[in-house]
């Protein structure tokens, strides 16, 4: 592993996966700068000074960025769609507050405020919907771009972890999600709308909800002392997600394997998630099903963690038997490094982490 304590230019702003997670932006006081997941080579870099925001749609031209506020020109309130092969703006929207989120498909675009969030046309930018919501000073939300399972999902309280999902496509309420009991520290969908992940601020538990079924839950315990969760993602499928992965302020990362874990507990139940696993045993799956890579990062360093690509070998012996599976897992420090490992899970459910690269982002220049 590099030094990571070493001096860096500064602290980066923003960290964005695009869509399909094949690009990714980074952000700090000068610049951004858009890279290739696969390979790492710099695409695109622009030093027009700091932004908070920087949005990809898949690996299209178009961006949508926000600053910082720290130059007149870079307003907290102002999104900008903007092209990279011009190097121009392509329309400006004006908020009335900081705009804390943005999110986009290819037909929707979400801007996030501390008490409101808008519904655009992307095409035309005509506004579709304004969603009232709880204070979200973090911005906190988590967007699935499928246009068939195309939801929006932000707190629904301030005072305990509930999460209001919305369908974006026919702009109307879904459901209303009681997940924890403390408030929201990170929600994430997946990328077929079908599944919700969430984690409370004391950061112990991560439960997995069925969107269809918003009182279905599953629970997994990430840990026994309270943690910041930084990060949630989704392994990507178009059923049920392989892989759920969790960063977090203890500096680790965790791997939690849905498909084994709910597959197991379906067969012992009538629906296709089970009953809500009650408060009184255990509230978390048998943690055997939990891959944990310790000290992945410094601890209180910030990061970002995506699962990018998922291989799996069907067992042999028998149609029941667990499959093995290979993920390539992409995770970003907020002190300036990429990283990447290979979770290979065998048919014993056991697991090993490998190193695959890691570099320090500021070093990468064009050409």
């Amino acid at each position: 592993m590099a030094n990571q304590s070493s001096s860096l230019p500064s602290p980066i702003y923003c960290v964005s996966f695009n869509q399909d997670n094949s690009g990714f932006a980074i952000s700090w006081k000068d610049s951004f700068k858009i890279f290739d997941s696969t390979t790492g080579r710099l695409c695109y870099e622009r030093a027009a000074g700091a932004f908070v925001i920087v949005e990809m749609l898949y690996s299209s031209d178009l961006l949508a960025i926000v600053g910082a506020g720290e130059q007149a020109s870079l307003s907290p309130r102002r999104l900008c769609l903007f092209k990279t092969t011009t190097g121009l703006p392509l329309r400006e929207l004006n908020f009335l507050t900081s705009i804390l989120a943005v999110r986009m498909n290819k037909k929707r675009l979400v801007v996030v405020l501390l008490e409101k969030t808008f519904v655009y046309d992307l095409n035309t930018l005509v506004m579709l919907d304004t969603i009232d919501t709880v204070p979200n000073p973090k911005g906190l939300s988590a967007f699935s771009p499928s246009l068939e399972g195309c939801y929006l999902a932000v707190p629904a309280s301030a005072t305990k972890g509930s999460v209001l999902v919305y369908n974006v496509m026919d702009l109307q309420s879904h459901s209303e999600i009681d997940a924890h009991r403390s408030p929201l520290a990170a929600i994430a969908l997946s990328s077929n709308g079908m599944y919700i992940a969430t984690a409370s601020e004391q950061g112990t538990l991560i439960r997995v909800h069925l969107v269809s079924e918003a009182t279905k839950s599953y629970s997994f315990r990430r840990g026994t002392y309270p943690s910041t969760i930084y990060s949630l993602s989704f392994g990507p499928s178009t059923q049920l997600p392989d892989i759920l992965i969790a960063t977090s302020s203890s500096g680790s990362i965790h791997a939690f394997s849905l498909s084994l874990a709910i597959n197991q507990r379906s067969k012992r139940s009538t629906s296709f998630l089970g009953s809500v696993l009650p408060d009184s045993v255990s509230d978390a799956l048998d943690p055997a099903h939990h891959h944990v890579l310790q000290n992945a990062v410094s601890s209180g360093i910030r990061s970002y963690a995506v699962v990018r690509k998922i291989d799996k070998l069907e067992g042999t012996s028998s149609p029941s038997q667990f499959t093995s599976l290979r993920a390539t897992v992409s995770v970003i420090t907020y002190n300036g490094y990429f990283q990447e490992y290979t979770l290979s899970i065998n048919n014993k459910n056991e697991s090993l982490w490998t190193m695959e690269r890691e570099f320090n982002l500021f070093s990468i220049t064009t050409g």
